[in-house]
């Protein structure tokens, strides 16, 4: 018998199983989807991507049509006169409206009914021309610790004039002073982080509108009203 008649045909040996690319148990397995499937697979991704398109085109005109505040060129309207002429009767007092013209900026105005401090308060906070700012805070019934709060227990420095008025000075030396003016039955107290120019321009501008409105009367604040604008915390 010749060696060619004794070696088994390839593929019918023993090993033919092992060597079979489809019989490997390691190999990974790959699914195969229909045609139909994968179409409506396809279809309701497509479906999908021109719904999202559609409604940005539905939204695009609202959103071009109120285009979004630009940053810090945005300032919130405040109507500091509109909002002290609503607080007067509560107030018992005609709240002091300085006019600074388009340099100083209001960013809130407000009537305090000074629940948690006992003393109901006028306040309207500005930011200056130079990106500081100077809170406005008003009252007829002030007391020696108030004002301490209020003035964040700053030393007395001085006094500046302003307006015509001697106001009572308090610096920090730093970042932080104060101005407080008792006047026309009501103590006026200017706290912030502005330089002692701009201190002194609104101060000016405060007794102005001191001197336009009536005394203070005899009349007391009503608690429990409260009247306010939407604000900008201050800084």
């Amino acid at each position: 018998m010749s060696e060619t008649q004794d070696k088994p045909a390839a593929g019918n040996g023993p090993n033919a199983n092992e060597a079979s690319p489809t019989s490997n148990p390691d190999a990974p397995y790959k699914p195969v989807i229909p045609a139909k499937a994968a179409k409506r697979a396809n279809a309701s991704v497509i479906g999908m991507i021109i719904a999202l398109v559609l409604c940005v085109l539905a939204f695009l005109p609202v959103v071009l049509m109120n285009p979004a505040p630009k940053g810090e060129n945005f300032r919130p309207a405040v109507d500091v006169a509109g909002i002290a002429r609503n607080a007067t009767d509560v107030a018992g007092f005609t709240p002091v409206t300085p006019d600074t013209g388009d340099t100083f900026t209001p960013n809130y105005a407000r009537w305090e009914t000074g629940t948690a401090t006992g003393v109901p308060t006028w306040e309207v906070g500005y930011l200056t021309p130079k990106e500081a700012f100077i809170g406005l805070i008003q009252t007829r019934q002030a007391n020696p610790t108030w004002v301490l709060q209020q003035t964040g227990n700053l030393p007395v420095t001085g006094t500046r004039n302003a307006g015509g008025q001697d106001w009572e000075l308090r610096d920090s030396g730093k970042d932080k002073r104060s101005m407080t003016l008792q006047y026309k039955g009501t103590t006026i107290i200017l706290s912030g982080t502005a330089n002692l120019d701009e201190f002194a321009t609104l101060a000016a501008a405060v007794v102005k509108s001191a001197d336009q409105a009536p005394a203070a009367g005899s009349a007391s604040p009503q608690p429990g009203a409260t009247l306010s604008q939407p604000a900008t915390p201050a800084p």
